[in-house]
């Protein structure tokens, strides 16, 4: 009867655990598509051009604490697809301090006009993967856990999240850094 019953907890441990695995990378899909992910596509130019910003004026952007966020710029939006309209749009984290007048070609994500660019790639690629990480490391251990039917010790996969947080931050960084030299000798 004993052993029945540590079976039966046993399968019940994994279904649990794998079921933890599921729900923990549907949360952090969900949390990609919601907070970073939009704009991480329109910096990336995944799609189609969606229009064109003629430049008005550029300047430095700042987030809410006060710190240099890159260069921003405010213009005029002319979208290609037949019915939108027309509008004023924010190019954030530009490419290049553009003269006024300067026409470029954008995509669109969330109000806002994006364009490829070191610092935009930073910026969202660490976003990313600050917000992937513990995310994954959970899924990883709770996937350990199921496969062994037992609970298994998390110090391991406590230390690679750590590792991974800072791999995160360096790896946006120099595609950061190497899309900056791209655009600018391209």
């Amino acid at each position: 009867m004993r052993a029945v019953v540590r079976g039966l907890g046993r399968g019940l441990g994994r279904g649990a655990a794998g079921v933890g695995v599921v729900v923990t990378l549907a949360v952090a899909g969900w949390l990609m598509w919601v907070l970073p992910g939009p704009q991480l596509g329109a910096v990336l130019g995944l799609g189609p051009v969606d229009g064109v910003v003629s430049v008005h004026r550029c300047y430095e952007a700042t987030d809410a604490e006060g710190y240099a966020t890159g260069t921003d710029c405010t213009g005029w939006y002319t979208p290609r697809r037949a019915g939108e309209e027309a509008r004023e749009i924010v190019l954030d984290t530009a490419a290049d301090e553009y003269r006024r007048g300067t026409q470029v070609e954008v995509r669109t994500a969330r109000g806002r006009a994006y364009e490829l660019s070191g610092t935009a790639v930073f910026n969202f690629g660490s976003a990313a993967g600050l917000l992937l990480v513990p995310f994954l490391t959970l899924a990883a251990w709770l996937f350990a856990c199921a496969r062994s039917g037992a609970v298994e010790s998390g110090d391991g996969y406590f230390l690679v999240s750590l590792a991974g947080l800072l791999a995160a931050i360096v790896l946006a960084a120099v595609a950061g850094i190497l899309v900056g030299i791209a655009t600018a000798v391209f």
